[in-house]
């Protein structure tokens, strides 16, 4: 007989596509994991080389941090069903290309596939997109993703929360993202609380 009391912890999907941003991808996994979230990681091939280039490691590297992987093609995973529940879906960093296979319902790989699983079943969808600047197409892609229910968050920097290093600007984009969740993290800067300081953004 199953034991339906003990705790279920809650599901995240953290996409990662071949954007500039590998350490968006990185740092989310790293978040989700101290808030206690079970994370289910799809890399696609470019983003492969792109963590490669920009963090000199592996994509091994996110295995240790992610609760679950599955290969690219694996469109036979628990994520690709709406009957395997989650919050959502994290794509960070989030390519032009997979936002216009998202939004068009191209499904040929399981990132694309969650994605419109995500969709489907009326959960949240961020896409941390990395482009700029941005031509109409890449708009007007934006705005049908909207319409759909997905959130366009690019990652843009917070310099009201003082960052000191990259990795401050990095956290901060990311624990913004994991609000869209309900996802609280002690990192997260907030103004008017950890900032106000009588000064105004």
């Amino acid at each position: 007989m199953i034991d339906k009391s003990a705790e279920i912890r809650p599901r995240m999907i953290v996409g990662v596509t071949g954007a500039s941003g590998a350490a968006y991808g990185e740092c989310c996994l790293k978040l989700l994991h101290a808030a206690g979230v079970e994370t289910h990681l799809v890399v696609s091939r470019a983003a492969e080389m792109t963590i490669r280039y920009e963090l000199g490691e592996n994509s091994k590297i996110f295995d240790s941090l992610a609760d679950h992987r599955y290969g690219i093609k694996d469109v036979g995973a628990p994520i690709s069903s709406g009957s395997f529940r989650t919050l959502g879906m994290i794509i960070a960093p989030c390519s032009v290309k997979t936002m216009s296979e998202i939004a068009s319902g191209v499904t040929d790989n399981l990132l694309s596939r969650a994605a419109d699983v995500v969709l489907k079943e009326r959960r949240r969808l961020v896409l941390m997109v990395r482009e700029t600047p941005f031509h109409l197409g890449h708009l007007r892609t934006m705005t049908a993703l909207t319409e759909m229910g997905a959130i366009i968050a690019p990652p843009l920097p917070a310099f009201y929360a003082e960052p000191k290093s990259i990795d401050d600007l990095v956290t901060q984009s990311c624990a913004r993202t994991l609000d869209l969740f309900d996802i609280d993290h002690e990192k997260t800067k907030r103004w008017g609380e950890d900032l106000s300081k009588g000064k105004r953004p």
